[in-house]
């Protein structure tokens, strides 16, 4: 069965930070009270499905914005949840795949939180007609060159393709997806991957990412019917679905990093592919242009994410933002990046 579903957009708002509170005259971002609205000094205002204040701790988000998609998950379908926004807005914290983003609980992010409650979902559906399995891969695009980061050989462009098989369905080949069975195990792989990630030290963040990373789940199920007296093909149904939690390298303006050499290089690839990635949402967005021409093949990021947008995902783009003065220009960008994602529509099928 498809249906059609549009791109859910959340914009999350981090704190002040101490020096922020201490250099600059506050923040410029307000938020309507009760509603899902936000503006940015004397901009026009923007709605979005979701908009959590810097008062928001980890589990509001996880439980309004996640737990639907999860739902979905397990039924079949696949999904997709992008992290946006300029370095050091709160990203890879909200997302949960820092290197120790799984220690503290209150602090764990999406991705720490999905995994246990993905467990508890299987582990009730589990019974002699229903039995599952889950996998893990965890991919890095850096500079434009694929990077399988659970790989024992770490080197860019390891056999790694993407391909399009005649129904337009994306798939990654040459990944490696690792088996797991508990909890703890998926997340020693996620620790494993985080480490291995490219970050660097900027004037915007100390320890910024570098590279877009996808950390993706496959669920693997096999259900029998209850009256088929036999394990034949007869009563048999499998369901294969992929949920990507994508981290995307902070937008960024390459003054005020104050990049040079390898950090310029990197600024500059990670500006482009947001920038064919916008093209790409702005297509999709644009009902007029729906039906021509979307710009997938301009970057690999726009190539990875092409089931995500525009295919058979259900997909939430979470767009995090600063609330400093000084960020205003960036927080600005960001928001209209998110509004034209909300005009995007997906056609979801279980897989």
């Amino acid at each position: 069965m498809i249906s059609s579903s549009s791109v859910r957009v959340a914009v999350r708002v981090r704190p002040l930070t101490e020096q922020e509170k201490q250099t600059n005259g506050g923040q410029k971002i307000e938020i309507t009270p009760n509603q899902p609205q936000i503006s940015v000094g004397s901009n026009r205002l923007f709605t979005f499905d979701y908009v959590y204040p810097p008062s928001a701790n980890q589990e509001q988000v996880y439980t309004t914005c996640v737990i639907p998609l999860l739902s979905s998950f397990v039924k079949g379908y696949n999904a997709t949840i992008l992290a946006y926004g300029q370095t050091g807005s709160g990203k890879t914290y909200s997302m949960g795949i820092g290197i120790d983003s799984t220690n503290n609980e209150l602090h764990r992010g999406i991705v720490p939180r999905f995994v246990y409650s993905l467990f508890e979902r299987v582990e009730s559906m589990r019974s002699v007609y229903h039995s599952c399995q889950i996998f893990v891969s965890f991919l890095e695009l850096h500079n434009e060159d694929l990077v399988d980061l659970l790989s024992p050989v770490k080197r860019e462009g390891l056999n790694l393709c993407i391909r399009e098989d005649s129904h337009g369905q994306i798939s990654w080949t040459g990944v490696r997806e690792e088996v797991v069975t508990t909890p703890k195990e998926l997340l020693s792989f996620l620790s494993m991957g985080s480490m291995a990630r490219k970050t660097a030290s900027t004037d915007m963040n100390n320890v910024s990412s570098r590279s877009h990373a996808i950390f993706s789940v496959i669920l693997k199920q096999t259900i029998v019917s209850k009256d088929s007296q036999s394990m034949d093909e007869t009563g048999v149904k499998k369901l294969v679905s992929k949920f990507h939690f994508v981290d995307l390298a902070g937008s960024e303006r390459l003054k005020r990093t104050n990049a040079i050499g390898d950090r310029a290089k990197e600024g500059i690839s990670i500006n482009a592919g947001l920038s064919a990635l916008g093209n790409v949402i702005s297509a999709l967005g644009d009902v007029s242009r729906r039906a021509s021409h979307i710009p997938y093949r301009d970057s690999k990021l726009t190539r990875l994410l092409q089931d995500s947008l525009g295919g058979s995902s259900q997909t939430l783009m979470l767009a995090c933002a600063s609330p400093s003065e000084l960020n205003t220009a960036e927080t600005l960008n960001t928001l209209k990046y998110a509004n034209r994602a909300r005009n995007i529509r997906n056609k979801v099928v279980v897989n």
